[in-house]
Parts: C-alpha cells; sequence; structure tokens
C-alpha cells in the first residue's frame, strides 16, 4: 500500500509538466486559428458596430498580449475557472461536466467491452498457433480492424434502426419520455448498443491481435517449457502462464489507447447524436467557440492523464516488480 502510494505520487508530480505542455501548445495553436471568440458572437448575434466589438475585446482580455492572456488564463483555471462559452453563454467548466458523464459512458462500456471480448479471444488464438482457429480469428481481427469506425456506425444504423427497426437510431435517451430508475437504465442501454459497438469492435480487433502476438511470443519462454517437462495440462499452462503474462502489454496498450478511444468517441457521438464532449468540440471548432474549445481540450488532457496514472497502478498490482522499482527510485 505504501509502495502504491509513493507510485501515484510520482505520478501525478510528473503528469503537471505534461499537462503544462499541452495547456500552452493548445493556448498559442489556438492564438494560430482565424477569428476569436469576439467574431463568434457577432456570429451568433448578428453582427455588431466597431463600437461594441472594441467594447467585448476590452471586457474579455482580447485586447492584452498572448503571454498576458496566457498567464491569467492559468491562473484561473487553478482555479477551476475556465471562463464562459460564447455560443452557450454558460460557464464552460458547467456544460462540460454535463457532457462528460455521457462521453465516460461511451467510453467505458467501450473499453470493457473490446478489452474483454479481445483478450478471451486472443488467448483462443493464441493458445494454439498456427491453427485453424487462430487463422480465422487472425482473418477476422484483420478484417474487422481496416473497417473505419465512421463507415461501421453508418452499416449499422442502416441495418439495425432503418431496416430492421430493432434499435433507436440516435441519442443517448428517449428525449421527454418520464423513465426512471430500471426503466431508464433499460432505454440507456438500447441507445448505447449500436454506438457502444461500432467503436468496441474496431478496439476489439486491436486488442485480440495483440493477445494473439503476446501468446506466442510467451509460448517460446523457458519457463513455459518447463512447466510444459513438468506434464502439466494444457489448459493450466495457457491460463496460469502464458494468458497473465502476455495480458501486460495489453494493460500498457490500454492506457495509450484512452487518448486514440476519446478522439473516435467524437466521430460516434456524431455519426449517433450523442450529446458528450466529443460532439461538443465538434460545436465550439464550427461556432469558432476558442474559450469552449480550450476547457475542453485541457480537461481531455487531464481525463487521460488520470487514465494513464489507474493503468500504471494496475500494472504494478499485476507485476510487483514494476510497482517495487517504480517506488525506490
Amino acid at each position: 500500500m505504501h509502495r502504491a502510494g509513493k507510485l501515484v505520487l510520482r505520478r501525478l508530480v510528473g503528469s503537471i509538466p505534461v499537462l503544462l505542455i499541452v495547456l500552452v501548445g493548445t493556448f498559442f495553436l489556438l492564438e494560430l486559428a482565424s477569428g476569436d471568440a469576439v467574431d463568434a458572437y457577432l456570429v451568433s448575434t448578428g453582427g455588431g458596430d466597431a463600437a461594441l466589438v472594441e467594447t467585448l475585446r476590452a471586457n474579455w482580455g482580447l485586447d492584452q498580449s498572448p503571454i498576458t492572456r496566457l498567464g491569467l488564463y492559468l491562473w484561473n483555471v487553478l482555479h477551476l475557472d475556465f471562463g464562459y462559452s460564447v455560443l452557450l453563454n454558460r460557464p464552460i467548466l458547467t456544460v462540460v461536466l454535463e457532457r462528460l458523464p455521457n462521453t465516460l459512458l461511451l467510453m467505458g462500456s467501450a473499453v470493457a467491452l473490446s478489452f474483454g471480448i479481445g483478450s478471451l479471444l486472443g488467448i483462443a488464438a493464441g493458445s494454439r498457433p498456427g491453427s485453424a482457429r487462430d487463422r480465422l480469428l487472425s482473418i477476422g481481427s484483420l478484417a474487422l480492424y481496416a473497417v473505419p469506425s465512421f463507415w461501421l456506425g453508418l452499416v449499422l444504423v442502416v441495418v439495425f434502426s432503418v431496416q430492421l427497426r430493432w434499435l433507436p437510431l440516435s441519442g443517448i435517451e428517449t428525449l421527454a419520455s418520464g423513465k426512471a430508475g430500471l426503466d431508464r437504465a433499460l432505454d440507456i442501454i438500447r441507445h448505447l448498443v449500436l454506438p457502444v459497438g461500432a467503436l468496441a469492435l474496431i478496439y476489439l480487433a486491436l486488442y485480440l491481435r495483440l493477445m494473439r502476438a503476446g501468446m506466442v511470443e510467451v509460448w517460446r519462454q523457458d519457463f513455459v517449457l518447463a512447466a510444459r517437462a513438468k506434464g502439466l495440462s494444457r489448459r493450466r499452462i495457457v491460463w496460469r502462464h502464458v494468458a497473465r503474462n502476455a495480458l501486460l502489454p495489453l494493460v500498457t496498450m490500454l492506457g495509450l489507447q484512452s487518448a486514440t478511444m476519446l478522439g473516435g468517441s467524437v466521430v460516434i457521438e456524431s455519426v449517433f447524436s450523442i450529446p458528450g464532449l466529443g460532439r461538443l468540440a465538434q460545436e465550439a471548432v464550427s461556432g469558432r467557440d476558442t474559450p469552449l474549445l480550450m476547457g475542453i481540450i485541457v480537461i481531455s488532457a487531464v481525463l487521460v492523464i488520470l487514465t494513464n496514472l489507474i493503468v500504471d497502478v494496475v500494472y504494478a498490482f499485476l507485476d510487483p516488480r514494476v510497482g517495487a522499482s517504480e517506488a525506490s527510485a
């Protein structure tokens, strides 16, 4: 427990420079983009005269130098103040926290489904390398991985929503349904079947191939040969020796994939009209709402850093040698 605490503390301290680089880099990248918050406001309100433009720029601090505005923004972020959305005229933190649960539900369900089923199929393929089952799963995973997520999402919508009418077409739940408790949970699950399936199938193929490759590699290790020489059953060798060691690279990939999956959720939320963080970012880009986009990127970076922190702790739990070396360093 003491080692786990030191590992978490080291990771949290190490994440501060990463977050600072993301924040400063994003700020100056958005500075290079054409238009600003005043332009977005004038577009949304139908325009205004030069006096109004000058007043808005002074009130929002846009007449100051970029360095001054960056320092002010960093100070406000330290106090959890991300400013106001020009499009929505509401505090950015409030808007993001309203949309964040939908994105976390979509991502969490997709990660659990793709990691769980992908690992099991990878074990099935890698337990007998070169067999017909291995070749069939390898070809299927490669074909699935080559399919773009937006195309897969559109196909699922056409087949299961438009043609068969088994599942809802879009949204996270039925609007104004008045459902509560278990009925509402079942309604949300029905709405998430297609978007979670479209997002998870792509990553399921990736985890399957990684697990299969790890299994094949571990089969060649000396300790596995020793286990086979002792006469242990193949099932016991697969589950207690091979699969456990082959799982470690997947845990590492799980943390690295969190940022990619967050980007993939932007496409899926757009296809299925889910009011999540990805769709909010798309609205912010379309409306040139740079303060809102900046807040979404910073909070997404924090989310990715926390996900990697959890993955590091899980990795140290699965391989105590890593946790001990990290804590003693």
